[in-house]
């Protein structure tokens, strides 16, 4: 009969972001493994809190599935003599097999018959099955940072404490970092005492929630989302959902009970930004928002608990937070006795990265790089200036009281202390704007400021981490590289900026000119740059629907303009779906493996000599300018069409015009002929690399 399995790992308190990826790792292993040992199975879920990782198999077989084998034998022709007697070889096998003569089967390979003896082989029962497999569900687990205790070498999140591991009533005995799995679990640390003798998977589920434990993730998370909805509106407000926050609240605790809080109204004069931090990053606490949209001074926050003495611990948090709110005043108010310009100095003294200067460094080289920007963009006098000043002020919060006590800050505050010392709103706003996107989805720069400081700051730090040969390797991107580069992506695609990748890296890397610690020169920082700029068009062409045969093709046409390039691609995903596309591959595909061996570009007119030839010629010249003006307007879809019309004549010239004559002068004229076509083509995409579906 099936019956439930449960595992439970119980362990000292993890952290937050451990728990969802372990949950997602264990399911998965535990797949894996029992369809690996042939126990059936319904379904498969797994629970978790800080304390405790949990499997629940339902319906798992109580025997694996039995095994059929085939076990090769000799040859058929080497298990008889010429009587028809059986020899050594094969008497020998059938007892090693431990089957009759009569049980074998003829297999044939290649021209060969051979022997093969089938064999049946049992399963054995799954409690016994389990026991072998309990110790590696535990052990195949991974972490970020696992650590070992006492004198023990397994590796975990944290230390395991106990063991429950249950087979319908059955306990499956298995040993692991000095514990005997057994039928007892724990509640919830406070609000339960001693072990829980738990019958079985069932039992585990009720006896758990009754020591004040919710071991399924989706049920606290829904339950802390509901509390903090129901306390807000009580309060006249309503709280933005904040995923992040509200998965690590989830996964910090086992029994949610939700609180509202207050602080005084007199600290709702400082900026949303300053009250808003140090609630959600540092006391982990949902800011409430009043139908006008502007905060109140109300908190919420989620115990680990029950509502017991809810207003002492209300209390409790409210002077937390008045303390951490407190430190927040003085520090603005300290920060606005000197103008933000009166800053920059400061940053003379802070490092920006080990051999590429101070952060005022920095700066200056991003005022440069953002000058060539603006002018490559055909921003007016007026706007350039304000670029240059926002390029000034750019980093200068980095050195208030503020951002160093609250990181987060960095962008916001600058721009709170620009407005306040009366700059211009387009200086301040891109002050902000500059560090945008900050993560993936976030907001790109608005103005055009913040577009040419955004993608002038990014650039310098992608190139000097080249040019000083730090690179992203693996999973590591300790200065966030990945990111920077992406944001530059973001922001010329989605703003349709055509700029030339190479130029941005030359003018960036001109910047650093007096650093003596540069590793590499322009040109290896050029091909690195541009490789690694490369692999982030692919991710973004993909994310957009874009087949990888598509992305292949544009890419090898050329991706110096980053805009360009998807703009390319969705036109050749989308031409793929007209009937004149197969009319385009077939001839790109007929000019192109002979253009390979073109020996000169340039075609010679007055050498050709078949009427064929000639109508081909002219009408790729005509195509020529047809297809460069359309180009130039970036309408790829119409090249594309106009491009495809070049098949009959071509079909003519292939088939009454023999390309490969003796007369190298005539062949290489005929070749070059159908390079032109082939260049003609890639000027969009490189459609050798597509995949033709024969289907």
């Amino acid at each position: 009969m099936a019956k439930d399995f449960l595992l439970e790992i119980g362990i000292e308190e993890m952290p937050a972001r451990f728990l969802g990826p372990a949950l997602a790792q264990l399911k998965e292993l535990a797949a894996k493994t029992l369809q690996e040992q042939r126990l059936a199975y319904g379904d498969i879920h797994t629970y978790g809190t800080p304390r405790r990782l949990v499997l629940h198999v339902k319906e798992l077989a109580d025997h694996q599935a039995a095994l059929a084998k085939e076990v090769k034998g000799p040859a058929k022709k080497a298990a008889f003599d010429v009587d028809g007697n059986p020899t050594k070889a094969i008497l020998g096998f059938i007892r090693s097999q431990g089957v009759a003569l009569e049980d074998l089967v003829v297999r044939h390979i290649g021209q060969v018959e051979y022997l093969y003896a089938l064999k049946q082989e049992e399963g054995r029962p799954a409690a016994q099955v389990l026991a072998d497999i309990c110790p590696a569900l535990v052990t195949g687990l991974h972490f970020p940072k696992p650590m070992r205790w006492g004198s023990g070498e397994l590796r975990f999140a944290r230390p395991i404490r106990w063991l429950l591991a249950l087979f319908g009533q059955e306990v499956v005995p298995f040993e692991l970092a000095g514990l005997t799995a057994d039928r007892f679990t724990y509640g919830h640390r406070f609000l339960s005492g001693g072990p829980l003798e738990v019958l079985n998977p069932a039992d585990y589920f009720a006896k758990i929630r009754a020591a004040y434990v919710l071991v399924d993730p989706v049920e606290r998370k829904n339950l802390i989302w509901q509390q903090v909805q129901q306390l807000a509106a009580a309060q006249g407000g309503t709280v933005e959902k904040d995923e992040d926050l509200l998965d690590e609240i989830t996964n910090i605790l086992e029994w949610p009970t939700a609180l509202c809080g207050s602080f005084d109204p007199d600290y709702l004069k400082l900026p949303a930004a300053v009250l808003v931090t140090p609630m959600r990053e540092h006391q982990r606490y949902f800011p409430v928002i009043g139908k006008d949209g502007k905060l109140l001074n109300k908190f919420i926050a989620v115990r680990n608990g029950t509502d017991a003495y809810i207003e002492i611990v209300t209390a409790g948090n409210e002077k937390v937070l008045r303390a951490r709110l407190a430190d927040a005043a003085f520090f603005f108010e300290e920060d606005l006795k000197q103008p933000l310009a009166g800053k920059v100095n400061g940053l003379k003294k802070v490092v920006f990265l080990e051999g590429l200067g101070s952060i005022a460094d920095k700066v200056d080289r991003i005022g440069a790089l953002a000058d060539h920007l603006a002018d490559e963009l055909a921003a007016d006098e007026q706007t350039k200036e304000k670029i240059q000043r926002a390029a000034l002020l750019a980093k200068a919060d980095l050195v208030t009281n503020m951002v160093y006590e609250f990181p987060e800050l960095q962008g916001e505050m600058g721009r709170e202390y620009a407005l306040r010392n009366g700059e211009d709103p387009l200086v301040a706003e891109a002050v902000f704007e500059h560090y945008l996107p900050r993560f993936a989805g976030d907001n790109l720069p608005a103005t055009l400021a913040g577009r040419v400081l955004s993608l002038a700051d990014k650039t310098d730090t992608v190139v000097g981490c080249f040019a000083i040969g730090i690179q992203p390797t693996g999973s590591q991107d300790p200065y966030a590289l990945r990111r920077q580069a992406l944001g530059i992506c973001h922001i010329l695609i989605e703003g349709k900026i055509h700029l030339s990748l190479k130029q941005l890296i030359a003018w960036a890397y001109q910047g650093y000119d007096q650093v003596v610690e540069l590793k590499h020169n322009l040109t290896q920082v050029t091909a690195e740059i541009e490789e690694f700029f490369k692999q982030r068009l692919k991710g973004i062409l993909g994310d957009k629907g874009l087949s990888y045969d598509t992305v292949e093709a544009v890419l090898a046409a050329g991706f110096d303009d980053l805009a360009d390039v998807v703009d390319r691609g969705l036109a050749v995903a989308a031409f793929r779906h007209q009937p004149a596309f197969a009319a385009l591959l077939t001839a790109f595909n007929r000019a192109n493996n002979l253009a390979k061996q073109a020996a000169a570009a340039e075609i010679q007119p007055a050498r050709l000599e078949h009427p064929a030839e000639q109508e081909l010629y002219h009408r790729l010249s005509a195509l020529r300018q047809e297809v460069q003006s359309m180009l130039q307007a970036r309408d790829y879809a119409a090249a594309l069409q106009c491009i495809a019309t070049i098949q009959p004549p071509l079909d003519a010239f292939f088939e009454q015009v023999m390309v490969m004559v003796e007369d190298a002068e005539l062949k290489n004229n005929r070749l070059a002929l159908l390079k032109g076509l082939v260049e003609l083509s890639k000027s969009v995409a490189d459609f050798s690399k597509i995949v033709v579906d024969t289907k």
